[in-house]
């Protein structure tokens, strides 16, 4: 009872759902909360590029998150989703209290730092949760209010940046204590939630093995001998990975590109960025939500893809006027509700034992995120020397290489538990594993091409 005192009460359901895709809303809102505002702490600050590349480094965007996943997916699986919501949301909010109060690099750094990690330990749990709690024939949907609240984020995000430009960097700092106001919100409902009831089965399951002296096999080497795990890896992280590597860039460097490519004022770039994020709100709650449970996952990923591709061609190759601009948000802002963040969140959820499947999307989440702090470093450097241009065909090609992958290798998991999904994938693999270490043939139906 004394948990719960200062606590929401009975949050089950889609209110449990939409507590826990609050992590979503705060990672996209921080990352765009920093990107709208970076030529404005470059002039406060006289930050240099090195100094910019940095900063996006090791971000919620980048790094930051990327560490925080690392360690926040095993102590999710071991310690339960629970104890992960009693605490990433009350660093975060020390990091964003950071940012908003910065008055030198150190502390912005610092603050970018802290705000990064607790986003990376809480949004894989955040997939993990709503999947485990999720009807089996509206997973997608359930799965997809986090992908929404990714989304409304950076709508609100940018509205704000744009309301609040009069007041220069002061509005700025505003935007990140909004951030604090609903981290602390969600921080309090999600003290109601209940524990993950598929994690307490779970430990059941573990404490009985352990009496019977079954010894399990280390997760990391699981993950790599186990051929489901190696062919959701090369999926999952395909199809994550690269996107992210053209998404992750492109949301902290967008405003950046609109105003020193393009020659955009700052109201104007978040203006657009606005308008592009409304549209992923829009096609994810009337696509990938509505019709994710559905549909065939496969082209609702491919369309999604294959627009993504064409919005990067048409940004590279034409002029950067208003029909350039208005075209590629309009294509890319669609094309985000039903792309890899969409799918990777469901996907990723599905296709790994609930023993592991915490610490499976810590690593994945690492990284990618890894990934995108070099390149984010880079970018920079790559756009002072080389021209967007270039810039932009390395982003077309890693659009490409996702595309490819996911068509290729999409599961067919839908319309099924995690439990039957778990059952035909490996099916006496894990308890095989158990006792010989060694690497079982597995069935794999669930992942199945058609």
């Amino acid at each position: 009872m004394g948990k719960r005192r200062f606590a929401a009460k009975n949050v089950t359901g889609w209110k449990a759902t939409v507590a826990v895709a609050m992590a979503n809303y705060i990672e996209a809102g921080s990352i765009i909360a920093a990107a709208s505002s970076l030529t404005l702490w470059q002039a406060y600050l006289n930050i240099d590029s090195m100094g910019v590349g940095l900063l996006s480094a090791l971000s919620a965007n980048a790094l930051g998150a990327a560490i925080g996943a690392l360690i926040g997916g095993p102590l999710t699986d071991k310690f339960g989703r629970k104890f992960i919501f009693s605490y990433d949301l009350l660093v975060y909010m020390i990091g964003v209290a950071l940012i908003a109060t910065s008055v030198n690099f150190p502390m912005l750094l610092i603050g970018t730092i802290i705000t990064g990690l607790a986003v990376g330990a809480g949004v894989p749990v955040s997939w993990t949760y709503i999947a485990e709690e999720s009807p089996k024939h509206k997973r997608a949907a359930h799965v997809g209010t986090a992908q929404l609240a990714w989304s409304i984020g950076p709508a609100i995000t940018f509205m704000l940046a744009v309301l609040v430009a009069p007041l220069g960097l002061f509005g700025s700092r505003l935007i990140f204590f909004h951030l604090l106001v609903i981290a602390f919100v969600a921080w309090y409902i999600r003290r109601g939630l209940d524990e993950s009831k598929i994690w307490e089965e779970q430990q059941q399951q573990d404490k009985q093995d352990a009496a019977e002296g079954k010894i399990k096999p280390n997760i990391i080497k699981e993950l790599f001998t186990l051929k489901a795990n190696r062919q959701a890896l090369i999926l999952l992280l395909g199809i994550y990975l690269f996107w992210n590597l053209t998404a992750g860039a492109m949301g902290y460097f967008m405003p950046y590109i609109y105003e020193n490519v393009g020659g955009l004022s700052t109201a104007q770039a978040n203006m657009l960025q606005a308008f592009l994020w409304f549209l992923t709100v829009v096609t994810t709650y009337f696509l990938f939500m509505k019709l994710g449970d559905k549909v065939s996952r496969r082209s609702l990923f491919g369309i999604g893809a294959v627009m993504g591709v064409v919005a990067w061609i048409v940004l590279t190759f034409m002029p950067m006027t208003w029909p350039t601009l208005i075209t590629f948000v309009v294509l890319w802002g669609a094309a985000a509700g039903i792309g890899a963040q969409a799918f990777y969140a469901l996907w990723t959820s599905e296709l790994f034992p609930t023993r592991y499947r915490a610490s499976a999307q810590g690593l994945m989440y690492f990284i990618v995120r890894s990934g995108i702090a070099v390149w984010s470093f880079a970018l920079p450097i790559v756009m002072d020397t080389l021209g967007f241009t270039v810039a932009g065909i390395v982003m077309i090609a890693f659009l490409v290489i996702h595309l490819v992958i996911g068509l290729a290798l999409a599961p067919n998991t839908q319309g099924k538990t995690l439990q039957q999904i778990e059952s035909e994938r490996y099916g006496g693999a894990l308890l095989d594993n158990e006792k010989t270490a060694k690497e079982p043939a597995v069935l794999n139906k669930g992942f199945e091409v058609k």
